[in-house]
C-alpha cells in the first residue's frame, strides 16, 4: 500500500515498483499474445503496421510516420514493409505534396487480413483481460495507462 498523501510524491522504491509492475504485466500479455494463433498467418509486429495503416487518413503515412504511430517498438520498420509489400499487403505510392516522399498504404488484401487477423485478436485480449479485471477494473486501467501517456508524452517529449 502507498505511503503516499494526494499531496505528497510516491517514493523512489514505490514508483519502482510500480514501473516494475506494469512493464512485467505488459510483457505477459505480450508473450500471450505472440502466441495467439491469430498470428500464425502473420506475425504481431506485421500486424501491427497494418492496424495503425488501417486506422490512418486514406493517404498513407511515410515511414518515419508509421514508425511514430506503431504500437510495438520497430527497429527495422523498413525491412519489415518490404516485406509486406512482397507480400502485397502493403503498397508505396509517391506522395502528392512532395516528388521525393513516398507514401504506405494498406491494400484491399492488407486490409482483409488486418480485419481477419484484428477480429481473433480482440477475442483472445478480451478474454485475457475479462477473465482478470472486470469492468470497472478496466476503465481505471485504461484511465490510470492514458494518463500516464499523456504525461510522459506531454513533459518529456524528446
Amino acid at each position: 500500500m502507498s505511503t503516499a498523501t494526494p499531496h505528497q510524491a510516491p517514493s523512489v522504491r514505490e514508483t519502482a515498483e510500480a514501473w516494475e509492475s506494469l512493464f512485467r504485466a505488459q510483457v505477459a500479455v505480450m508473450r500471450r499474445l505472440q502466441a495467439d494463433p491469430a498470428f500464425k498467418e502473420l506475425g504481431i509486429k506485421e500486424y501491427d503496421v497494418l492496424f495503425t495503416l488501417s486506422t490512418c487518413p486514406e493517404g498513407g503515412l511515410r515511414l518515419n510516420e508509421l514508425n511514430d504511430h506503431v504500437l510495438l517498438a520497430q527497429s527495422s520498420l523498413s525491412r519489415l514493409v518490404e516485406r509486406l509489400e512482397r507480400r502485397g499487403l502493403v503498397a508505396r505510392r509517391a506522395a502528392p505534396d512532395d516528388a521525393r516522399g513516398i507514401l504506405i498504404t494498406l491494400t484491399e488484401a492488407g486490409l482483409e487480413a488486418q480485419r481477419r487477423i484484428g477480429r481473433g485478436h480482440v477475442r483472445e485480449i478480451a478474454r485475457l483481460f475479462g477473465r482478470a479485471l472486470d469492468g470497472d477494473e478496466l476503465a481505471e486501467l485504461t484511465r490510470l495507462t492514458t494518463k500516464l501517456r499523456q504525461h510522459v508524452v506531454q513533459n518529456h517529449a524528446l
